[in-house]
């Protein structure tokens, strides 16, 4: 995050400098207050930059058997070019290199690992393991070191979820 503000810093920096090399080549017609403002907009411009690349730089962390089955986009009052362009906010994904495939009365079974990646001050990463059944449809959480199935807390998804076209493909 530091790194976030002294670039920031720099922006406005580069940005004031472009202003005051404009005010200079026009014989000072130009107003004094163009290099703060050209300061403040560099600064607004990197910001916006950053929010909105930060979830292709995440992405791009990522291992090549990750596969992103939601992102959420949101939009904020106090950012209103979120309304026109909404900005992705958090996204969801599944590690197809570690899916864990099991036959249970003739029915597949797999269970996985799905990581929420949320873009906040500090961004954060949770994870939760899952049991699914392709033929239902059906998702189970598993809780604790045990594994144990949460059966109160059962989703059914539909078969056009991204989450269902990757973790059975061929059903």
């Amino acid at each position: 995050m530091i790194w976030h503000l002294i670039a920031a810093i720099f922006a406005g920096l580069g940005a004031a400098g472009i202003g005051l090399i404009l005010r200079l080549a026009s014989g000072k017609r130009l107003p004094r207050w163009i290099v703060p403002v050209c300061a403040g907009l560099g600064m607004l411009a990197y910001q916006i930059h950053h929010e909105y690349s930060w979830f292709e730089h995440k992405r791009q962390q990522l291992p090549e058997s990750a596969a992103v089955v939601d992102v959420e986009e949101s939009q904020v009052f106090w950012r209103p070019w979120t309304f026109l362009f909404p900005m992705t906010t958090a996204f969801t994904i599944v590690e197809q290199d570690r899916l864990s495939v099991s036959q249970a009365q003739g029915e597949r079974l797999v269970e996985f690992r799905l990581y929420r990646f949320e873009k906040e001050y500090v961004d954060q990463v949770s994870h939760q393991a899952w049991l699914m059944n392709c033929a239902t449809r059906e998702m189970l959480p598993l809780e604790g070191e045990a594994r144990t199935p949460a059966t109160e807390a059962m989703r059914r998804l539909d078969a056009a979820t991204p989450l269902y076209g990757v973790l059975c493909p061929q059903a």
